[in-house]
């Protein structure tokens, strides 16, 4: 592939920038900065609307041109958007960032095996799925947080203990947990004991400022790729449980709580990619309510409680997101496009 090839990004005609249409333009940014020639392709004019300060060319879906020599960049989602490259003979890339949706907008009839796509995927987790469903590798770009917005203050309010959710996925769920862990607790049922910070559809700014005010963070999200809510809580000091959704496992690590067997933590059957800091949260098997009730008592127990195995994990937590901060993910997206720029067209 010639040193000069351009990477055309496609972001999907969403009304609201989501996580993953954030990492899209992230992924951007930091080629444009790289020196690697890029622009992004709305399929819409005008959606998504572009953050401010968003400097990467756009190219409005009906002028978009490619050639032979060009990366295409798209999210799994949106298969049929992978048309203009392959007309075009591009290198067309399948961006995976949830591997629940790597089959779902394939068109009838038609297999990834008939495509001629290469993967990258959001995770080592989705890299081990993409491997054990298509027997291909990818590269693995993950997602970056602003470690200049989401970060810890310098002590939790007193008061009340704070769980944060976000409820967006299964919804139901959260509302499950909350009654369980309330009638299990009843000592907490009341806004002097405790309060429930629902953070959905806030802008990050809000987002960071309830996280780093809040105590435990209550993650219900399943199916994830990289799950960022539970690890921007981390990054704002509160101690996260609940759900991986199996791309959480990332990043994810159990909190031994101690020597007995019967204290052991859960661990799923999949291997878990290996981190070199310590338990950052208390992790329990996706859709298993009590075991999430379960889990919040025990984030309960280490806050009233204080002590070493608190500091630890909230340590631990700002180690996790420090592996995150934006400038290691420009780091893997330059090393991943160094790779591909090597690849044969």
């Amino acid at each position: 592939m010639p040193s000069s090839f351009t990477t055309y990004v496609f972001l999907p005609p969403m009304a609201k920038v989501s996580g993953g249409l954030a990492v899209l333009m992230q992924v951007a940014e930091h080629l444009d900065r790289g020196n690697f020639p890029v622009r992004v392709v709305r399929r819409e004019v005008g959606r998504p609307v572009l953050p401010e300060g968003f400097r990467v060319p756009v190219v409005e879906w009906d002028h978009l041109r490619l050639d032979g020599d060009d990366v295409w960049l798209v999210p799994e989602g949106w298969a049929n958007a992978l048309a203009p490259g392959l007309r075009a003979g591009a290198r067309c890339v399948v961006y995976v960032q949830n591997w629940a949706y790597l089959f779902s907008s394939l068109p009838q009839g038609v297999s990834w095996h008939d495509l001629p796509v290469s993967f990258l995927a959001v995770s080592r987790p989705v890299a081990w799925f993409i491997e054990q469903a298509l027997g291909r590798s990818s590269l693995v770009i993950r997602p970056g947080i602003d470690r200049s917005l989401f970060r810890p203050l310098e002590r939790k309010p007193d008061g009340p203990l704070r769980v944060a959710f976000m409820p967006r996925k299964n919804k139901a769920l959260a509302e499950l947990i909350r009654d369980l862990f309330i009638v299990r607790n009843p000592e907490f049922g009341t806004a002097e004991q405790m309060i429930w910070i629902d953070i959905q559809g806030r802008s990050h700014e809000e987002v960071a400022e309830l996280l780093a005010h809040s105590h435990i963070f209550l993650a219900t999200g399943f199916p994830e790729g990289c799950p960022l809510p539970p690890l921007e809580a981390m990054a704002c000091g509160s101690l996260p449980v609940g759900f991986a959704g199996f791309g959480g496992w990332e990043y994810m690590t159990p909190i031994v709580e101690g020597g007995r067997e019967d204290q052991e933590p859960w661990r799923p059957w999949f291997p878990v990619p290996e981190n070199p800091w310590p338990g950052n949260g208390v992790w329990v098997p996706d859709a298993d309510a009590l075991a999430a009730v379960l889990a919040l008592e025990q984030a309960v127990h280490f806050w009233t409680h204080q002590g070493p195995k608190l500091d630890q994990a909230l340590r631990a937590g700002q180690l996790t997101a420090d592996a995150f901060a934006l400038e290691a993910q420009r780091e893997q997206a330059l090393d991943a496009w160094s790779k591909i720029k090597s690849w044969d067209a």
